[in-house]
C-alpha cells in the first residue's frame, strides 16, 4: 500500500507511524509488516531524477493468498488506513494497493550488522506492460538477481510478480507488472552499493530486457519492521 502526496513534500510524523505499527501488528495472520518512509537526506544513487518517492508505504506479508485477502475486507485496519485511519499525516494522500507474489533470492550476508538502526530499502517498480509477460519474467528472474547479489553488503533481494486477487479496500488498485526490493544496513551502504561498478552490469542487462512499456521508478526508503502482536488467546 502506497501513500503519495500530489503536492510533494508531505512527511508522516513519528506518532502516526507508531499508530500504524499498532494497527497492522494486530492484523490476523500477518507475519511481518514493513513501514517505508523517505530518507531525511537524499541518498546518492543513479536514479535520483525519479523524485523523492511516496510519503509513506507499507508492505505486509501473509502465509498465503487467502490470509492476505481476509485482511482486505471493508471493515479492517487496511480499509481504515486507506482513508487516513484518523491520522492527519495520512489524510488527503493518494493511496494505491497491490497484492503480489514474493520471490526471494539468496544473498551472501543476510544478517544486519550489530547495532544497525537505519536499515534502508531500495524500492523499484515497473508499471508495464511487457509485450510478452512470460518472456519478461523469464529473462528478469534468470539474469538480474545474480547481478543484484554482487552489490556490496546487500542484505535482502526480493522480486514481486503479479497475481489475481480480490479485495474490498477503498484505495485504488494498481497492477504493476513487477516490483523489486534491495535491503541495506543504512542509506550510506545503499549509496555505496548503487554507485559501485555493479550498476554497469545492471545497465548492460537492462538493455537486453524483452520489450516493455511504462519505464521504471527507484526510491530509497528508511525501513521499519513490525512484528505481529502476541496472541491474546489464553491457553486452554
Amino acid at each position: 500500500m502506497t501513500f503519495s502526496d500530489p503536492a510533494g513534500g508531505r512527511r508522516v510524523r513519528s506518532e502516526a507511524l507508531n499508530a500504524v505499527a499498532v494497527l497492522i501488528g494486530a492484523i490476523p495472520q500477518m507475519t511481518e509488516g514493513l513501514l517505508f518512509t523517505p530518507l531525511e537526506e537524499a541518498a546518492d544513487h543513479p536514479y535520483k531524477a525519479d523524485g523523492p518517492g511516496p510519503a509513506f508505504a507499507l508492505q505486509l506479508r501473509f502465509p498465503d493468498l487467502l490470509a492476505c485477502e481476509a485482511a482486505l475486507n471493508r471493515g479492517g485496519a487496511l480499509a481504515s488506513l486507506a482513508t487516513g485511519g484518523g491520522l492527519s499525516s495520512l489524510t488527503g494522500l493518494d493511496v494505491t494497493h497491490q497484492v503480489m507474489l514474493t520471490r526471494s533470492f539468496p544473498v551472501d550476508v543476510a544478517e544486519h550488522h550489530p547495532g544497525t538502526a537505519t536499515p534502508c530499502s531500495y524500492l523499484v517498480h515497473y508499471p508495464g506492460p511487457a509485450e510478452d509477460m512470460n518472456a519478461w519474467n523469464l529473462h528478469y528472474l534468470e539474469h538480474h538477481p545474480s547481478i543484484m547479489r554482487t552489490f556490496p553488503n546487500v542484505r535482502q533481494i526480493e522480486i514481486y510478480t503479479r497475481i489475481d486477487w480480490v479485495d474490498q479496500l477503498p484505495s485504488q488498485r494498481v497492477e504493476h507488472m513487477q516490483r523489486n526490493k534491495l535491503v541495506f544496513d543504512s542509506p550510506a551502504a545503499l549509496s555505496h552499493a548503487l554507485t559501485s561498478d555493479v550498476i554497469t552490469r545492471m545497465r548492460a542487462d537492462f538493455v537486453k530486457f524483452p520489450p516493455f512499456a511504462g519505464g521504471n521508478k527507484h526510491f530509497p526508503m528508511l525501513t521499519r519492521v513490525v512484528r505481529p502482536a502476541p496472541s491474546q488467546d489464553m491457553p486452554s
